[in-house]
């Protein structure tokens, strides 16, 4: 999500935009949907994907955070590549390895392959979303046409999210959970086929941090496993072990790359501001307990409650609400108030919510209690997103005003994996406690109907997801604490031609 600046201009601007320029936002826009809306898609598809393929608990968090690794740990290089070799070609291959790495998902026989194409989408994507952006500005001229194009490039990755849930759903539940893959493949050839039209622009010079991806990507999918494993084979575990020290050393290597590299993927003078740092670390924390909201909560409507993939899209709905009219009034509210002002109070209406879904239990109604839930947690998200973006790139410099929003997507990413790796390990380990292996034994209880067992392990899934929810309430009050101690950016003025920065 990055600011952009709407100023009241004359009519006759809308002249200047180039021809083809419809098309041109229609090629852009869908390769936003189709990037970001894969982040949720899978999300309603993973009960089918952990029958068909026999996937563990812990291996299922695999399949969203392989995809969040990749795609965070990759965003920043990914944009920097558009700019050194040109943003058009680099944009055509982020497309093709995200549509061929749909298709080998598609296909996948295993964990093993599935993840293994997750992260390979994951690359495609960390390429195509920062140089769809960057196209925009080489594609349509300042004024009127860009705001416009920008205004529908922001409304993608606002709905995307609600478009993945919906529309994985519906290819569940009446086709197979292979079609949550395969819907990409016909949809990325068509981009592909669109992207004659679009202007490449011209490049920059430079270097490219190969280093600097290699060891912080590296860092980071070593330190998710190891936490990861730990829930399943213990701390002690050899290989536990080795994968965190393994995680502190490349992590380590990656910092000091960030400091001598002439071109650091993640320049470190982006967190020498105490807003900018603050901000960042906030929606850190906002990216771990949303992840695992979607995560958990599909879950436990699919598996204890008995939802078709269809419903459970269909339940989301009052999140999606929410986050939008959320959302809406925050971009409003900066101008009238400071960003900590307008954060602090949604994340503790976040954290209210997220300690609401804490209390759930195997019959909670729907209308009643996870509903409602549900609305209050997303309209104190959606409240905190918009003035945090504005702090992460207030008083940035020109040169890094592109680096420094790309890092506000990649921290969120990042926060999600990483704060899923985390939860799904308490919520595994909370339900093994009371019921000993309790996914495994439920999938049993539910193929030969053993209606104690069935009950019994959908008790303990239950309390492994609310324990989960409860952690990520405390991740939400972390941030709130963060908010106050470290962030007092200055409301959102108005510019003197009476522009206002409004967030997508």
């Amino acid at each position: 999500m990055s600011p952009t600046l709407h100023k009241t201009l004359p009519d006759r601007e809308e002249d200047s935009a180039p021809p083809h320029s419809g098309l041109a936002l229609v090629v852009i826009a869908a390769a936003q949907l189709m990037v970001v809306l894969d982040g949720t898609i899978t999300n309603i598809a993973l009960p089918s994907i952990q029958t068909d393929l026999g996937m563990s608990a812990s291996g299922l968090a695999w399949v969203v955070n392989s995809y969040a690794l990749a795609f965070g740990g990759l965003l920043l290089l990914g944009g920097r590549s558009g700019d050194l070799f040109g943003r058009r070609r680099m944009f055509r291959i982020g497309l093709a390895v995200f549509t061929v790495a749909s298709l080998l998902g598609g296909l996948a026989q295993n964990d093993v392959q599935l993840i293994a194409a997750r992260i390979l989408q994951g690359v495609g994507a960390a390429i195509a979303a920062p140089t769809a952006l960057s196209l925009i500005t080489v594609n349509f001229p300042e004024g009127k046409p860009r705001n416009k194009a920008m205004g529908v490039y922001a409304a993608m990755a606002g709905i995307g999210s609600t478009v993945g849930l919906l529309l994985g759903g519906v290819l569940t539940d009446y086709l197979d959970w292979r079609w949550v893959m395969f819907v990409n493949v016909p949809i990325g050839l068509v981009v592909l086929a669109g992207t004659k039209i679009l202007a490449e622009g011209e490049r920059n010079t430079g270097g490219l941090d190969v280093p600097g991806a290699g060891t912080g990507t590296g860092g980071l999918l070593a330190l998710v496993y190891g936490i990861t494993r730990g829930g399943e084979a213990g701390w002690t575990d050899t290989l536990t072990l080795a994968s965190l020290a393994g995680a502190l050393v490349l992590l380590a290597v990656f910092l000091v790359i960030q400091r001598r590299s002439t071109h650091p993927m993640m320049p470190l003078r982006l967190f020498a501001d105490r807003n900018r740092a603050g901000a960042n670390t906030t929606v850190l924390f906002i990216g771990a307990g949303m992840f695992a909201t979607f995560y958990f909560l599909t879950l436990y409507l699919q598996q204890v409650h008995g939802y078709s993939p269809v419903k459970t899209g269909l339940a989301y709905l009052p999140f999606s609400f929410g986050m939008a009219v959320a959302a809406g009034v925050g971009s409003q509210l900066v101008t009238r108030l400071a960003p900590r002002q307008i954060a602090a109070p949604g994340l503790l209406i976040a954290a209210a919510g997220m300690y609401w879904f804490s209390t759930l239990e195997p019959g909670s109604p729907y209308l009643t209690h996870l509903m409602p839930a549900m609305f209050v947690t997303a309209v104190g998200l959606g409240a905190s997103f918009v003035p945090m973006t504005l702090a992460a790139v207030s008083r940035v410099q020109d040169q890094d005003a592109g680096i420094a929003s790309a890092l506000l997507n990649t921290t969120q990413q990042i926060g999600g994996a990483l704060g899923l790796a985390v939860l799904s390990t308490i919520s595994t380990t909370a339900a093994n406690d009371l019921l000993p292996h309790a996914s495994e034994r439920f999938f049993q209880a539910a193929a030969t109907s053993d209606l104690p067992l069935l009950a019994k392990a959908a008790e303990a899934l239950t309390h492994g997801y609310t324990t989960a929810f409860l952690v990520a309430a405390a991740l939400f009050i972390a941030a709130f604490a963060v908010v106050l101690s470290a962030v007092n950016t200055p409301r959102q003025k108005q510019s003197e031609n009476g522009a206002a920065v409004h967030m997508g």
